[in-house]
């Protein structure tokens, strides 16, 4: 009989921004590894993406940890600066490190894909997975963050929506050897489709999570 889900598990990490919160969906089974995930700069950890992952890892036996940025624990409207986010994301990551014996994997949706990837070679991170990574400002592709991308110095993988105004998949540069893109044929920046659209929503979400599914066990599989 496979082994049943138990209860997420929420802590408070103190941070130099204040506190973050982190609520954690274990592994069932044998642990292979840990991704943990940041939310956006519109919404938290309640996104669809990420709570659709959360559900879907733990049974192949990789936890998710859902982290709140102290300005949304302590229940501001604006994000602050990058700086500010990476700072406080640091040492969620640090105390995650030194608590579990399994490789780390790290990521987030839109403003929490840029943290991760800017502070991705200093979590001694196996991998990043960068959700809805906001390439541009709407409208803005002279505003380019390829560079946040394209540094992570880690194998990754990011999820964009062909609908998407903050960079639709061909507005992304050539990747370097270990990075891949998985270029959704509809949905935009919320991974949110149309009623006219041939999938459905869940149905996008079933795809996300299979390919991230796929890419983080081949992945743990070499560590």
């Amino acid at each position: 009989m496979p082994p049943t889900a138990a209860a997420p598990v929420a802590a408070l990490v103190p941070t130099p921004a204040g506190d973050a919160r982190v609520t954690t969906h274990a592994a069932r089974g044998r642990a292979l590894g840990l991704l943990v995930l940041g939310h956006g700069a519109g919404g938290g950890i309640e996104a669809p993406d990420l709570r659709a992952l959360a559900a879907a890892l733990p049974p192949l036996g990789i936890g998710v940890a859902l982290v709140e940025q102290p300005w949304r624990v302590a229940g501001r409207k604006l994000a602050p600066a990058p700086g500010t986010l990476d700072a406080a994301w640091l040492p969620v990551m640090a105390g995650l490190a030194a608590s579990v014996r399994v490789p780390l994997l790290v990521g987030g949706r839109s403003a929490g894909a840029r943290v991760a990837c800017r502070t991705a070679a200093a979590t001694g991170a196996t991998g990043v997975l960068a959700l809805a990574f906001p390439l541009h400002p709407p409208g803005r592709p002279d505003r380019s963050r390829a560079d946040e991308l394209l540094g992570t110095g880690l194998p990754t993988l990011t999820v964009q929506g062909a609908k998407d105004p903050f960079g639709a998949p061909d507005e992304f540069p050539e990747l370097p050897p270990g990075h891949r893109l998985l270029a959704l044929s509809h949905g935009n920046h919320s991974f949110a489709v149309p009623k006219s659209a041939p999938l459905t929503g869940e149905e996008l979400l079933a795809q996300i999570t299979g390919e991230v599914g796929r890419w983080a066990l081949e992945l743990l599989a070499q560590r």
